[in-house]
């Protein structure tokens, strides 16, 4: 999960850049990035970090130019380090650079493509550096000194018929202009915008419509999958369908988790969805638990709170805030590494005893991925006095690893794996667990536009959307992405090594 942002205005782009990414900061906490462009000159900054950390006003100043691209960072394919901070860069052909959220599924044999076939060298493990890569070889495939929008819409066509999995990308050609496209399948959201100023009319791209509204953008529409947008330094716009047979299978964990409640993505409002959710579990509860005895239903801040009002509304039941969250730790799920998710939990969250003594409480999360903060809340709840505590989940159990740019690195970590629902009540320590069902949260997505007929809900089915993920696709991930191959990265990082990588 990333967050990209690109756009083209009548004044200089960095301030509305940076807001945009402190916006989307939610979707990476790991580093960020801007790259702006002013009279065929680029200019660059990124590093590891938060948005407020990583640009600073000696940074902000150099960052010249109408023209620009930003990235927040966190990682799954590749490692933590600076390095592959975002935008990358290649000066052939033109000079393009991009920032991209997603995963590809076929990464490894494009770095093969790229060097054997391309003469293309790639120097990290990202795979948004193939993808860039991919795109640039595409483009100069053309073979024109100065290109047009039917040059790009063709490249693109390119990118689609090589690359596999989710990728949500903008680019940003020298002194043209930015392209944004979305893989065939929509699977990670992207959306464009404009506003109108009295120099002219400007246009923005975001991983989220929230970005478009803190900065007066009017939402335009989703990119459709499979689509390109074109916008040129001029201000002029130009959309196509670059995929052959483009499938609209959004990640269902957006609407759950990933996105901010204010953001609208592929016409669906996240809050409408996550309160639509709320009323599903509820149904459920009654249903299977009728004679319930809840004194008391409590959200885990923050992304269950809507569903966990409405749960409460329709049970009839109190609502209490009863953890006070401390806003400056980051968001635990997308935390690097197992031992500092543990420890960032108490620090995190505070419980208030008065709304936990004596009673039954129901606490509502929005999913529950590897139970590690699951077990110390139910245990903090206790603590302050609680005489049973239940656990209610806005999402079905989660049970398979997402290969499309969510970090959830193995099976054996996921706390639903091989285990009954009665399992994971007893390995996180509740009382009583309800799941969503899955049917229940499409319909709950699904119900704010008709024309989502499928999504990707891998992490709950183990069903790939794009059809390409085997058993020995999951083992080479689970070899990247555990803890303890992330931990020897970190470490050689803060030692200073940078690996500088020969190609296959």
């Amino acid at each position: 999960m990333c967050g990209i942002i690109g756009i083209v205005a009548r004044s200089r782009v960095n301030q509305a850049l940076y807001d945009g990414l402190t916006v989307l900061q939610h979707r990476g906490q790991d580093a960020a990035g801007i790259m702006t462009c002013e009279d065929q000159r680029l200019y660059l900054r990124k590093d590891n970090g938060l948005v407020r950390d990583v640009f600073h006003t000696r940074h902000m100043l150099r960052l010249e130019g109408t023209l620009g691209i930003g990235h927040v960072r966190y990682p799954t394919a590749g490692c933590e380090s600076s390095a592959e901070a975002q935008p990358f860069y290649v000066n052939s052909p033109y000079g393009i650079s991009l920032a991209h959220n997603g995963n590809l599924t076929n990464a490894t044999e494009l770095k093969m493509d790229l060097f054997r076939e391309d003469l293309r060298h790639i120097n990290t493990d990202s795979d948004s550096e193939v993808l860039l890569n991919v795109f640039a070889h595409e483009l100069g495939r053309q073979g024109k000194l100065s290109i047009a929008e039917d040059d790009i819409f063709a490249a693109v066509a390119g990118v689609h018929r090589r690359c596999r999995g989710a990728y949500a990308a903008v680019a940003m050609i020298t002194g043209y202009g930015i392209v944004a496209f979305r893989d065939p399948y929509g699977i990670r959201p992207l959306v464009f915008g404009r506003r109108e100023t009295p120099a002219g009319m400007e246009y923005m791209v975001a991983s989220e419509s929230v970005a478009l509204d803190v900065l007066g953008y009017e939402l335009i529409r989703d990119v459709e999958p499979g689509e390109a947008v074109v916008i040129t330094l001029g201000g002029e716009l130009h959309a196509r369908q670059c995929a052959e047979d483009p499938q609209y299978s959004p990640c269902i964990f957006e609407y759950v988790y990933l996105a901010r409640p204010d953001s609208i993505m592929d016409d669906v409002s996240v809050y409408k969805a996550r309160l639509r959710m709320g009323e599903t579990l509820a149904s459920k509860i009654s249903r299977e638990w009728p004679q319930h005895d809840i004194d008391v239903v409590i959200p885990i801040p923050d992304t269950s709170r809507t569903a966990a009002l409405q749960l409460a509304n329709l049970l009839g039941v109190k609502y209490r805030e009863g953890f006070i969250k401390n806003r400056y730790i980051g968001r635990t799920f997308i935390m690097p590494g197992q031992q500092q998710r543990k420890k960032s939990v108490r620090q995190k969250l505070n419980a208030i005893e008065l709304e936990f003594k004596g009673k039954h409480v129901l606490l509502v999360d929005d999913s529950i991925v590897r139970g590690t903060t699951s077990k110390q809340i139910i245990q903090m709840a206790r603590d302050a006095g609680a005489r049973r505590v239940s656990f209610a989940s806005a999402a079905p159990p989660v049970r398979y690893p997402n290969v499309y740019g969510i970090d959830m690195p193995t099976r054996e970590e996921l706390v639903a794996y091989n285990r009954s629902v009665e399992e994971v009540a007893r390995e996180i320590g509740a009382d009583r667990l309800i799941f969503q069902d899955l049917d229940d949260l499409v319909q709950a997505v699904q119900k704010g536009n008709a024309r989502l007929s499928r999504f990707d809900t891998s992490v709950f089915s183990g069903e790939y959307v794009t059809g390409d993920v085997d058993g020995e696709y999951l083992e080479h991930l689970r070899q990247l992405r555990n803890d303890s191959v992330k931990q020897a990265r970190r470490e050689a990082d803060a030692e200073g090594v940078i690996e500088m990588h020969n190609s296959p």
